[in-house]
């Protein structure tokens, strides 16, 4: 077995020379091998990882290709006349920051993407809520008959698009990794829905995680702005077009909301498009949302009609405070995705209507400040269940007047929650960490939660 400073060749251990090195494999390292291919250039691949997610399929399609595994080469990495990264692998790695400095141009699948797109893209970023919106847009643009191609940090890698023929718009969202070693970016629109703290084991502090944000604002298209966001209202260029959300009223032809006799309804200036409580997701983030998904639509002509059926249907994401079940009067809301700070305030906050809350968090908290939670959790939390690597630190801020106990896994977390939960409250898993101390992924942890909560209801 090879070590995790070995290399793994698959062919031509003396070849020195590749027109393209791809970083990190995965399905985006994967999209751009067969992009790359497509285009008659000589590549190789290279990963940290003795066996990264989609190896076999690499090996067993593409014997051509040269792969070293078990570390970033530098030496690869300089026998290269273009690196294109994968948004796992950050621009401070030793090696990447060697070939940077050796004139060897950087850049990621999304940059590649933008050389070659030939139709409207409308770009959505976010710490949180960005899945959502950029799924709200796209079914929005085909409910209006739109032909649309979606993807990017979502479901389809943005060079499989590319496959496909050309739509009348793509609808993509773009993570900050992404938007890293992007520059050719010009959005028909664009927005960063919020920013809060997240990846602070990546970045040296919110700055520079904002400022990796706000690259989705390149060219000259329109901006979309939260107005309630102070972080992303500074990133407003008086010239350029711009348009606002807000959860305020809104002026002139921006969109927000207004409380009129018969309820509160989602505007456009003063046309009103849908109540609030028409809306299939549920909570004051997902307000916010569905008025950025509006703002978007409304760059490229969607009917009103068409965004109210969209948002009537739209009942929500997987792990995405997705309502799992009702057991005895006891609502289960599986929000997974919540994988920071910021989203799990957003899920306290959009379900603490609902009754009282029982919350389940913890996990790795991948260097971020958690001190905001702690007066969240004492307002609105009545019982606290932490799990995973940084448990403590989320005890450590969670204030001595909210009960508050350590569990091993997610089942015990499950059985403690519904031996604690009385008829009218809900349980809700919202970590505030990322997933992979314990799980794969967030999907994972979700599923998990999911499979517990259905134990507990066969009986």
């Amino acid at each position: 077995m090879l070590c995790a400073t070995e290399k793994k060749i698959t062919m031509n251990d003396t070849k020195q020379h590749f027109d393209v090195v791809i970083v990190g494999l995965g399905k985006t390292g994967l999209s751009c091998v067969r992009y790359l291919l497509s285009r008659g250039l000589d590549i190789a691949v290279t990963d940290s990882r003795i066996n990264p997610p989609g190896l076999s399929t690499l090996e067993t399609e593409f014997t051509s290709v040269s792969v070293f595994l078990g570390e970033i080469s530098t030496e690869i990495l300089l026998s290269s006349d273009q690196i294109i990264l994968s948004p796992g692998v950050s621009l401070n790695n030793d090696a990447v920051k060697r070939a940077i400095a050796n004139g060897i141009p950087v850049i990621g699948d999304i940059e590649l993407f933008c050389q070659q797109v030939k139709a409207p893209i409308i770009a959505v970023s976010g710490s949180n809520g960005k899945s959502t919106v950029t799924t709200l847009v796209a079914e929005m643009t085909q409910q209006a008959g739109l032909k649309t191609c979606v993807g990017g940090n979502l479901g389809t890698p943005a060079l499989e698009l590319l496959n496909e023929d050309v739509p009348d718009v793509y609808v993509l969202e773009l993570s900050s990794f992404q938007l890293e070693t992007t520059f050719s970016l010009s959005a028909h629109a664009s927005v960063i829905l919020n920013i809060s703290p997240d990846h602070m084991d990546r970045y040296a502090n919110s700055d520079e995680y904002a400022n990796a944000k706000k690259k989705i604002y390149l060219g000259n298209g329109l901006m979309v702005i939260n107005k309630d966001d102070d972080v992303v209202k500074a990133m407003e260029d008086a010239s350029r077009q711009t348009i606002y959300f807000t959860l305020g009223k809104p002026e002139g032809h921006n969109f927000g909301l207004i409380k009129d006799n018969d309820g509160i309804w989602l505007c456009q200036g003063n046309k009103k498009i849908i109540k609030q409580d028409e809306l299939g997701i549920k909570g004051e983030h997902n307000v916010a949302n569905a008025l950025a998904a509006i703002a978007l639509a409304s760059t490229i002509n969607v009917p009103f009609s068409a965004m109210a059926e969209t948002l009537k249907r739209f009942s929500g994401l997987e792990h995405r405070c997705q309502r799992v079940a009702t057991i005895n009067k006891i609502n289960w809301f599986n929000d997974s995705k919540a994988t920071n700070v910021g989203a799990c305030i957003a899920s306290i906050k959009g379900l603490c209507d609902l009754g009282k809350i029982i919350l389940i968090a913890g996990g790795d908290s991948k260097g971020a400040d958690l001190s905001s939670l702690g007066p969240i959790i004492k307002k609105y939390v009545k019982h606290v269940l932490l799990l995973g690597v940084d448990a403590k630190k989320v005890a450590n801020v969670i204030d001595s007047t909210v009960m508050c106990d350590f569990v091993v896994d997610m089942n015990e977390a499950v059985n403690a929650a519904s031996n604690l939960a009385e008829a009218g409250d809900l349980v809700l898993l919202a970590p505030a960490c990322a997933s992979l101390d314990m799980y794969e992924n967030y999907q994972q942890r979700g599923d998990a939660f999911v499979a517990a909560v259905n134990t507990l209801e066969a009986y």
